[in-house]
């Protein structure tokens, strides 16, 4: 059993990825990072309001709950088998190449989705940032496509260099946005306090954390699945395992870690936003629907006022989506070359993508289609709807981010089962295979829920009877799914070596460990 994981390890080494590279502080870094804090608050959090209102701090607690327990199951996972491919290579060899495969497809799909919005963003705010706020308001304007695109270059080029270089850029990007999330937290906090925030501002109350003023089950469950997008990213140090210092056990602590870290900024920053924005449908309200994918831009002058010094923490406030958008696209580069390469080296896709450049130590081929394909993929998005389509991809990533993190809590489950004692129960077993149907369910639920247009910004009509009315959102993500099952049963047929593999998972037994 241990051959195996030493195996992974002599690959890594073989292959010429530049091991030992990163120290457990940078990879909490990349994984917090990854998340993408600043961004995803500012375009998810209005949603999440609209679902629960006040009640949205509850849903940071407990869409953490279910996120900490995949944590341990990735830690375990890791452990016993340090594999950049994460939940595609250790499905594929717990449960079968078939789980493994949809895993793979799932991260792959959720990320290339997201980098269109990603791109958008950063779009956006550099003509923010620069007082054009007529194109910048315009996610759909070809200067907004053409600096996304851009940026995208720029993030994979980046990438490209290797990893020390992007853990770098890393810790530069978090810096700024970490300390501005906490300087608006406390400044938007005190003047709610002070009592000079807007008409609609209201003081925080124990209250918000009351699960059951959930207005519905249905409400609480898409809040849910929105709140998983937020946290989406921290199992970055996971995926650059194999160039990890002590790569069995760091890069899990530095996971589970990060989800901490997330969870404090989080719920800070979301408390501190409801209290001084209030849930109004006008002004700066969270309710109002101008307002639902830009939070930060829409009440950032109101949190730090008109004056000089306001003007420079609100433009540092824009640079800190920016950042946050870049490092994310950054991140989202680094883990999909990563996955295209072990799933590359096992046979899965076409080994081209196994391959490592010689001098930057790093898989070039997966990292320059990554990009392409995130190019791609924004270009054809933006010209679709008035780019409305966009939109609709990231709430779809919902369904994917629960099918492949779930995954990893049942795969740690069952390989875990025969443990060695009652101390790998709980963190090996029972805690990440609750965590793992949470997030299935939760997954499966949003899926039905997106059926319903009123959910989605797009819709289609089946031009045949019945002629359903089906949202942008189901489609795209059961369209993925779809997908994703066509290129299996292609892929059977191609590749029959990877696919008529057997599970090792019989037994559970801690492969690999000391």
């Amino acid at each position: 059993m241990a051959t195996t994981a030493r195996t992974t390890s002599d690959e890594a080494a073989d292959d010429g990825l530049r091991t030992g590279a990163l120290s457990m502080a940078t990879s909490l870094i990349l994984s917090v990072a990854s998340a993408a804090p600043a961004y995803s608050l500012a375009a998810t959090l209005a949603f999440i309001v609209a679902y629960v209102g006040f009640q949205a701090p509850v849903i940071v607690l407990l869409a953490f709950v279910p996120i900490l327990f995949v944590s341990f199951g990735y830690a375990a996972l890791n452990r016993r088998d340090p594999d950049c491919g994460t939940i595609f290579t250790w499905a594929g060899r717990v449960l079968g190449p078939r789980a493994g495969f949809l895993a793979g497809w799932a991260v792959i799909t959720s990320f290339v989705l997201v980098m269109a919005s990603l791109a958008q963003v950063a779009g956006q705010y550099v003509f923010i940032l620069c007082g054009a706020d007529g194109i910048g308001s315009d996610p759909s304007s070809p200067w907004v496509l053409l600096v996304g695109l851009g940026w995208m270059a720029l993030m994979t080029a980046v990438c490209y260099r290797g990893i020390e270089v992007a853990a770098a850029v890393q810790r530069a990007l978090l810096l700024l946005e970490f300390v501005m999330l906490v300087v608006f937290s406390v400044v938007a906090l005190v003047r709610v306090c002070a009592g000079h925030a807007a008409p609609g501002a209201r003081r925080p109350s124990l209250s918000w954390l009351n699960p059951f003023e959930i207005p519905s089950p249905g409400a609480f469950v898409s809040g849910l699945v929105l709140m998983l997008f937020i946290y989406w990213g921290w199992e970055t140090a996971v995926t650059v395992n194999e160039e990890t210092a002590d790569r069995r056990r760091t890069p899990g602590r530095a996971a589970v870690w990060s989800t901490i870290v997330l969870l404090s900024l989080y719920l800070v920053t979301t408390v501190a936003t409801l209290a001084f924005a209030g849930t109004g449908t006008s002004g700066i309200g969270l309710g109002n629907p101008d307002n639902f994918g830009d939070v930060f831009s829409a009440i950032g002058q109101a949190v730090f006022g008109t004056g000089a010094v306001g003007t420079v923490l609100w433009h540092l406030l824009v640079l800190m989506v920016l950042s946050s958008a870049a490092a994310s696209t950054e991140t989202t580069v680094l883990t999909l070359g990563r996955a295209l390469l072990a799933m590359g080296r096992q046979g899965a896709v076409p080994r081209a993508f196994a391959k490592i450049h010689p001098r930057y130590a790093g898989p070039h081929v997966g990292t320059v289609a990554v990009g392409l394909a995130g190019a791609l993929c924004y270009v054809v998005m933006n010209l679709l709807a008035d780019g409305l389509v966009i939109g609709d991809a990231v709430s779809s990533c919902g369904v994917m981010i629960a099918l492949y993190y779930g995954l990893t809590g049942l795969t740690s489950a069952w390989a875990h089962r025969a443990g060695r004692g009652r101390g790998d129960l709980w963190p090996r077993v029972v805690l990440p295979a609750v965590g793992g149907v949470v997030l299935l369910a939760a997954g499966a639920w949003s899926l039905v829920n997106d059926w319903d247009p009123a959910n989605s910004a797009t819709s289609w009509t089946l031009p045949f009877g019945p002629h359903w009315h089906i949202g942008g959102v189901f489609l795209i993500a059961a369209g993925a799914l779809a997908t994703g099952w066509l290129l299996m049963a292609a892929g059977a047929r191609l590749a029959p070596r990877y696919f008529a593999r057997t599970p090792h998972g019989e037994g559970g037994g801690n492969r690999g460990e000391d």
